[in-house]
């Protein structure tokens, strides 16, 4: 590539939590010689882009932001889209990350250069290149909207809860909503009061448990604010309870029953009808999909303007929607709550590693990377939310702290060997990690509870779930084991030819 181009130590791809933590992490480490790259006109990742009426986070606020950027002035114990956005922008600010975000920036396509030991960058605002790519685009940052016949040709409004149009009014008219995840628990209460008629398509009965929310007193604010440190005690306290929770999700899901008489419990309150508290009843152990968290979602069911198909939208004719059970319903507008692209990530179709495959021809067979960051054939590469870092009952930003220390300690490594140098994956280390991630998958609730999620990929692999604690993947991910990399200096130099250079064994 010409030497025209800007060339920098680190490109980060993405400003969401993901991306503006790395950006942090790395001017911590003295390391000022990096861009992120956002392809939105603003910071924020999925906060800024979901939008939706009622959206708002199932983990506690207090949990749910930076250990590093503490938030004595959270408004609710679970926050809202708005005040997530606000926090993320507030970080930005607080870290002097402005100058280095380069927003409009969508990243077209990422090459290694094996000869120059650097990525080539392509942006839909020109190329650049970089030593290391740190990709922080998340899993949940491109909508999964299903190939439904005869929807190019419905003639209403058609859209996904993660690209919503706020231009569009639906008073008054009849409203399909298609999914019941996360997304949707929260539309359906939040719409169901202004529209004529709606009609939600359940493909699978999701389980929900009460929304423990409320305002965050005045006093609790100033306490916060004045002595930080009982911040610090609150979110310990949410931490240390949600650890003490993992090991009934990932080694003896029998002793989820409990919670799934409180489930019960908790929708039998508000549904009467016993044939739709059979239509909402979840017929697989709870917890092997998301548990939903909501209050309103089973009253606004119970409301006389609202149906529940039981079965999901199978074709569309004209204004006419059919589920797969036959039910028909007439609809002016069409909303996706359908999930995002996650054990398919569209950036993966957009990464040429070394031996000129594309990350997604590699992960073909489903996605596997070491220590959920590194991925074999990708030198100088990582993720932050990669494979199996994911969680059931805690919060992300945990693991993406945890990633930020392994990100911090491949750059001090980078710096130790010196000069122009890469650490590649190995692939055996990579098979290895993934062997013991998988085997311990076995046994949990996200693959014994008899139910189909977006954890699984398309050969039912679970891709995505960490199998284990938050504590334990900190622990994995103290720092990085050079065992597990082949050190790659450029063709042709010393070092190579001495022997740092190491070819995999076959």
């Amino acid at each position: 590539m010409s030497q025209q181009h800007e060339h920098v130590r680190v490109a980060v791809i993405g400003s969401g939590f993901g991306g503006l933590g790395a950006a942090v992490r790395l001017r911590r480490e003295g390391i000022t010689d990096f861009v992120v790259l956002e392809r939105a006109d603003s910071v924020g990742g999925t906060w800024r882009d979901n939008s939706y009426p009622g959206c708002a986070c199932d983990v506690p606020s207090h949990l749910y932001s930076f250990s590093f950027a503490p938030n004595p002035d959270w408004p609710r114990t679970f926050s809202g889209q708005e005040h997530i956005r606000a926090y993320l922008e507030h970080v930005a600010d607080v870290f002097r990350l402005r100058p280095h975000i380069r927003l409009g920036h969508e990243v077209q396509m990422m090459r290694w250069d094996t000869d120059e030991l650097r990525w080539e960058i392509e942006t839909s605002r020109g190329r650049l290149t970089a030593d290391v790519v740190v990709s922080a685009t998340g899993p949940l940052s491109d909508p999964k909207v299903p190939e439904i016949p005869g929807l190019a040709s419905f003639p209403g409004k058609v859209f996904h809860s993660a690209r919503w149009d706020h231009d569009y009014d639906l008073r008054g008219k009849r409203v399909a909503m298609i999914g019941t995840g996360a997304s949707a628990i929260q539309i359906v209460p939040s719409i169901q009061p202004e529209v004529e008629r709606l009609t939600l398509f359940q493909r699978t009965a999701p389980w929900v448990m009460p929304r423990m929310d409320r305002r965050v007193t005045a006093a609790e604010r100033w306490l916060h604010r004045q002595l930080p440190f009982t911040g610090t005690a609150r979110r310990g306290l949410l931490w240390g309870i949600r650890e003490l929770q993992v090991s009934a999700f990932t080694k003896r899901p029998n002793q989820l029953g409990l919670i799934e008489s409180l489930a019960k419990a908790n929708m039998a309150k508000s549904i009467k009808d016993p044939a739709l508290r059979a239509k909402l009843t979840p017929s697989y152990r709870i917890g092997c999909k998301r548990i939903l968290l909501s209050s309103d979602y089973y009253p606004a069911l119970a409301r006389p303007n609202v149906d529940v198909v039981a079965s999901g939208l199978a074709e569309i004719r004209g204004s006419t929607l059919v589920a797969a059970d036959g039910t028909e319903t007439e609809a002016d507008a069409v909303v996706f709550g359908t999930g995002f692209h996650v054990t398919d990530m569209p950036i993966a179709e957009r990464v040429v590693g070394a031996d000129g495959h594309t990350l997604a021809e590699a992960w073909k067979d489903g996605m596997e990377s070491l220590r959920g960051a590194t991925a074999a054939g990708f030198p100088n590469w990582m993720t932050i939310i990669g494979p199996n870092t994911g969680l059931g009952n805690s919060s992300m930003i945990l693991m993406i702290e945890s990633q930020l220390n392994y990100m911090a300690d491949y750059m001090r490594q980078l710096n130790v060997l010196g000069g122009r140098v890469a650490l590649g994956a190995r692939p055996s280390a990579v098979g290895a990690w993934n062997r013991r991630v998988q085997e311990r998958m076995k046994r949990t609730v996200w693959n014994t509870g008899g139910c189909t999620s977006w954890y699984l990929d398309a050969s039912g692999r679970n891709t995505t779930i960490w199998p284990g604690t938050t504590g334990e993947f900190r622990r994995q991910t103290r720092g990085v084991d050079l065992s597990e990399y082949e050190v790659i200096r450029p063709p042709g130099t010393r070092e190579a030819a001495s022997g740092l250079v190491t070819e995999e064994a076959k």
